[in-house]
């Protein structure tokens, strides 16, 4: 089955007034920008993101038979999400799991599960970004109308050669200064906004803080005038992912300030590295995924130059938390 058949799947138990995406780390990064798909674009639903532990602490209210509850858990044992789909399946809620683990503990024939791979072939449709873009896509073309579902589709087929492209070039024009910054610079902060946001997050706890060991923070472009800003001076490292969509605006405005009032700033701009060739009602949301393959490469480079494999944990997995 595709993103297609569990689209069909699920409208086949009426129309859907909800959907919660839920999971945690890495997983609830990767289903983000199909939550901004639908909020921007649905009119017969409504979307919210959650983290695992959250949504089982304060389920939505509205949760029930119109919601529709997509969770993920990569290593398919996380005990968050498995409670989360479990309470969702409770309410009487349409379930949707996905996991890289076939037979694992979320995979266990409770509710539908789609287990996909994750190598570095592996197509972007394939993923759980793709797959969950797709999803939402499709549930909006048989309730709203939606228009762009073949532009999507061809923008996320296009992302594995824009992202192969620009992969060798990141490295090369963008990782040695990263590295070379992250060791004269014990903090940074990385900055994005719109769905991107996303990826900053998931730079910054993800790839840097888990993978690297890296102290760094986060901050949304548009909320950098609301406070942030005041810390910006010479001396203190900022890092841009500007986006090529609708956002992009909001990320050039910080851009001026930064050019302005620090000496050290990286900026990595998606329209520079192919995103731009994208249809631009889909490029919005298709912009993550290209942030997350150069954040991999970014991180890889740090990795190397620090002599810190992204792999290597000192807590995760290790000890009791």
């Amino acid at each position: 089955m595709n993103a297609h058949d569990y689209a069909k799947q699920v409208l086949a138990g009426g129309d859907v007034s909800q959907v919660y995406w839920v999971a945690c780390g890495g997983s609830v990064i990767d289903l983000y920008p199909a939550n901004c798909l639908i909020n921007a674009n649905s009119k017969s639903m409504t979307s919210a993101i959650h983290t695992a532990a959250e949504f089982n602490t304060f389920p939505p209210a509205q949760l029930g038979p119109s919601s529709l509850v997509v969770t993920c858990s990569h290593s398919g044992g996380t005990a968050e999400t498995i409670e989360a789909t479990s309470l969702a399946k409770d309410r009487g809620a349409r379930v949707v799991t996905m996991t890289n683990r076939a037979g694992s503990k979320i995979d266990n024939g409770e509710w539908p599960c789609w287990v996909y791979e994750w190598e570095d072939d592996t197509p972007q449709s394939a993923r759980p970004a793709g797959f969950s873009l797709t999803l939402a896509a499709d549930l909006m073309a048989a309730q709203d109308g939606y228009a762009d579902t073949d532009a999507l589709a061809r923008g996320i087929d296009q992302l594995d050669g824009i992202n192969a492209a620009a992969k060798p070039r990141v490295e090369s024009e963008l990782g040695p200064l990263f590295a070379d910054l992250c060791k004269k610079h014990d903090f940074l902060y990385v900055l994005g906004s719109g769905p991107d946001f996303c990826q900053t997050y998931g730079f910054a706890i993800c790839s840097l803080m888990e993978m690297q060991w890296q102290n760094c923070s986060y901050i949304n472009s548009a909320e950098y005038f609301h406070g942030p800003f005041e810390c910006t001076e010479d001396g203190v490292f900022y890092f841009l992912q500007k986006g090529s969509g609708a956002n992009r605006p909001i990320d050039e405005r910080a851009e001026r300030f930064l050019k302005t009032h620090t000496d050290t700033l990286m900026v990595l701009d998606s329209a520079e590295y192919g995103m731009a060739n994208v249809d631009a009602s889909v490029r919005t949301y298709l912009d993550p995924i290209f942030f997350y393959e150069m954040n991999v490469s970014l991180r890889g480079v740090r990795g190397k130059a620090f002599g810190h494999d992204p792999d290597v944990r000192r807590y995760m997995g290790i000890v009791e938390y």
